[in-house]
């Protein structure tokens, strides 16, 4: 059962931990600090007040617009404030501890990743190496996976990915992995143990072949250089991958 108050105090989280990942998203591919500085509309540079920053209550009340210049908030401050608070309310509300945090700080980075990935084909080891800290941390009492099978899945994960980016280099004389996915297979095996692994990669794949047919099939050129963001549907496929490696254990 859901507990109401934890899913509340996570929903609130959630959405106030997505408006800033909404921002870094935003800024850190355009070499823009989110660290320095008050936050200011994009479009007449006014510094934001209270009002204005209030994650999901301010865009909505403003009906998506700055109240000065009339520049359009981009709209992936809400989705990210939203599915944000979504994780929250769902991490804390089934598991008001210390594994409901580590749930929602799990959800939270791999979001921020798989939109990164999306938009810009790029997993800062910024966010990927604290991932794998996490899983050898709060991670111990997020998922059941024991020590000695989170380290064997992070080395699996990286080692794996790794030895396939290197081979595709030699074989068509150019990239076609990057280490970020490989750093992030990396960091899932420290979270669910190198049991996960095999079936998060297969969901992984075969979402990213759907992706890319599905593009086909709606009139998008796809070629040998077409680009498939991996990174984000490994991190759609990790909880999943999860679960079924908990039930291949315990069977």
């Amino acid at each position: 059962m859901i507990e109401p108050l934890g899913a509340l105090l996570g929903g609130i989280a959630g959405a106030i931990a997505g408006s800033f990942l909404a921002t870094l998203i935003l800024r850190w591919p355009q070499g823009r600090g989110v660290m320095r500085g008050r936050s200011a509309c994009d479009g007449c540079g006014r510094t934001l007040g209270a009002g204005d920053l209030i994650p999901l209550l301010s865009a909505m009340a403003q009906r998506g617009r700055c109240r000065t210049c009339g520049a359009r908030i981009d709209p992936l401050h809400g989705r990210v404030e939203a599915a944000c608070a979504i994780v929250g309310a769902l991490a804390i509300g089934f598991a008001p501890d210390v594994a409901g945090i580590g749930w929602a700080l799990l959800g939270w980075l791999l979001l921020t990743l798989a939109v990164l990935d999306w938009r810009h084909f790029w997993l800062p080891d910024a966010l990927t190496w604290p991932l794998a800290f996490l899983g050898f941390t709060i991670g111990l009492w997020t998922t059941d996976a024991v020590l000695a099978d989170r380290a064997i899945g992070a080395v699996a994960g990286y080692v794996g990915l790794l030895a396939v980016a290197w081979g595709y280099r030699l074989a068509r004389g150019r990239e076609g992995l990057g280490l970020g996915d490989a750093k992030l297979l990396g960091a899932l095996g420290a979270w669910f143990g190198w049991q996960a692994l095999p079936f998060i990669l297969l969901l992984a794949a075969g979402m990213g072949l759907l992706a890319v047919g599905a593009g086909a099939a709606l009139g998008k050129k796809v070629e040998r250089t077409t680009r498939v963001a991996l990174g984000s549907f490994l991190a759609v496929a990790a909880v999943p991958g999860w679960g079924m490696s908990v039930l291949l254990l315990a069977g």
